[in-house]
Parts: C-alpha cells; structure tokens; sequence
C-alpha cells in the first residue's frame, strides 16, 4: 500500500534528536539518563502555554456550571490519554460519568489494542462527537500531538459547526487543529529521543495540560475545599478511610464525630464538613450549600453575612 503524501519533515514531533542518533549504542543508564534529561524539558515547554491553559479552565469551567459536557477526542496516545483523565473524574472529584467524556478513533478496542488507520478519516470523527449529541453548551478538547490528526480535525469542526467551544492541544506549531480552535494550546518540548515517538515528551506534556484542564475546572466548580477532595466516591476502604480523614482535616473534629457527621451526611465529605463547621443540620446545610453553587468556602461566608437561609 502507497502512504499519502503527508510532509513529515514539517511536524515539530517527527523531527530527528540529535542527542539519541546512536541510542542503540548506549548503556542501559545512559539511556535512561537521556530520557530523564529530555523529560525535564517537558514543564518548561507547557509553562510557556500556560495562559492558553488558564483561558481553557475558563471556558470549560463557565460551561459546565451551564450544564454543559467537557470532551476529549484524540487517537492512539492521544486518545488514550484523554479517556485516562475523562475516567478519574468521577472517583476524584464525584462528577457524573457523563460530565467528561473521552473519544478515540477506532473505539473501545483502540484503548487496548492500537488501531492505528481509524484516525485518517475526518468524517469518523464528527460522527463519533455528533453520537453523543454535542451541542453549544458543550467544550471539545483536540488532542493530537502532531496537531493534524484528520479524526481529530472532524470533530474540531464539528464542534464548531454546533457553536461549541473548541480547544486545541498539540505540541507542533501552526498546526491544523490550532488553527481551528478557539484557543490553541501548543506545548514544544523538543524532538523524541525515538523519533516519532510522540507517546514520550509529547504524551507527558498532553498528560500535564490535561491534569491542569480537569484540576483546575473541578476547583473553580467548588469540588475542593482548600486542597481537600470533598467529593471524593468512598467506593473502597482505601477511599473511606480517605474521605474519613478528609472530614477531620477540614474541620478539626475527631473520628467519631466525622465517622457521625459521614452518616448524617449519607457519606459525602462535602456535606459532612460543611455540617460541622456551620452546625447546621444535615437538611439545612444542604440547603445552604446549593445557594451557594457547592462551594463550602462561599456557604459559610453566607452565613458570617446573614444570607444564609434561617434554619
């Protein structure tokens, strides 16, 4: 089969690094020395891409206090990255499995199994965005390492063509999917040390904006208090006794008062927390917390200024 005409030798990931041309020479530490040097290039890179990131956690951020769904749409590492980070978002921050999303070209067996051909077609790629009903309220997050991934670039359109937000992460610059986008998240952290191998410094440096984009929205949502996870899911004992200690963290109190207020609280931390620092009752601190959008910080200034409903 005869490959398309694709200009490798102008994307920023399949240039040559000079450092590993004789990579194959090399000791065992020696190549885990170059790896770790390379690496280190990696948060510098996204550093310089951090207004972009900080605009991004913006519009998600609006978007889904809306009602709106966050995407994540990619191939191959890529995609694969964006599912990894949509997954943890309902056992981190308790958020609905279908809060954030993740796509990738070639489906569910291209998470396990490299289905590498199901990104070349733009088509497959609004259509997987248009099955799940993508709408203006909605963001869409481009992951494509080489930033021309014609699956990718569908749903870019796609999203567009809805009136949706359209966020672009790449690590090539100009690239296609930049072009498109709303925002245009570019991080270069230089050539791979196996040439084309964009799993490597451009994964981390996808992986590293990701965990900002996710971190960062669930924060301005209210899903923290302080650093403290108070909508963790206590689906294991790992996770219970978390949320346990949690409670005790926040508010002081000792176990067998968080272990009463968890019950009260039918097991949220958020609930539990906010309950024993205000001393309201389980119904009425509920209350007083969906005024204040979730937010303990912002219900327990409510009620220092008296605009907390009366019990």
């Amino acid at each position: 089969m005869i490959a398309k005409n694709i200009d490798l030798g102008s994307i920023a990931t399949e240039q040559r690094n000079h450092k590993s041309e004789h990579i194959d020479d090399m000791s065992s530490l020696e190549i885990a020395l170059l790896m770790n040097d390379e690496d280190q290039k990696v948060a510098p890179a996204v550093r310089k891409a951090i207004n972009e990131i900080a605009k991004s956690i913006d519009v998600i951020s609006d978007r889904l206090r809306h009602g709106g769904r966050l995407f994540y749409a990619g191939a191959g590492t890529s995609g694969r990255l964006g599912i990894l980070d949509a997954s943890e978002c309902p056992p981190t921050f308790g958020t609905d499995p279908e809060l954030v999303q993740g796509l990738i070209a070639g489906g569910h067996e291209a998470v396990f199994r490299a289905k590498e051909g199901a990104e070349d077609l733009e088509s497959l790629g609004a259509e997987d965005l248009a099955s799940h009903s993508f709408s203006k309220r909605d963001v869409l997050v481009g992951l494509a390492a080489s930033g021309r991934t014609p699956y990718v670039i569908g749903c870019m359109r796609h999203a567009q063509e809805k009136g949706g937000a359209a966020i672009a992460v790449s690590c090539s610059p100009s690239s296609p999917i930049g072009l498109i986008a709303d925002i245009d998240i570019t991080v270069l952290p230089g050539p791979e040390i196996i040439t084309g191998s964009t799993r490597l410094k451009a994964g981390t440096a996808e992986k590293m904006v990701l965990n900002m984009l996710s971190t960062g929205t669930m924060i301005r949502l209210g899903k923290t208090y302080g650093n403290l996870m108070v909508d963790v899911r206590a689906t294991n004992d790992k996770l219970k006794a978390r949320s346990l200690r949690i409670v005790m963290e926040a508010t002081g109190c000792t176990r067998n008062e968080a272990v009463s207020a968890l019950k009260k609280s039918s097991g949220s931390a958020r609930l539990a927390i906010f309950m024993l620092l205000s001393n309201l009752s389980a119904d009425m601190a509920g209350k007083c917390l969906d005024e204040a959008g979730g937010r303990i910080a912002d219900a327990l200034k409510m009620i220092d200024t008296g605009k907390a409903r009366q019990r």
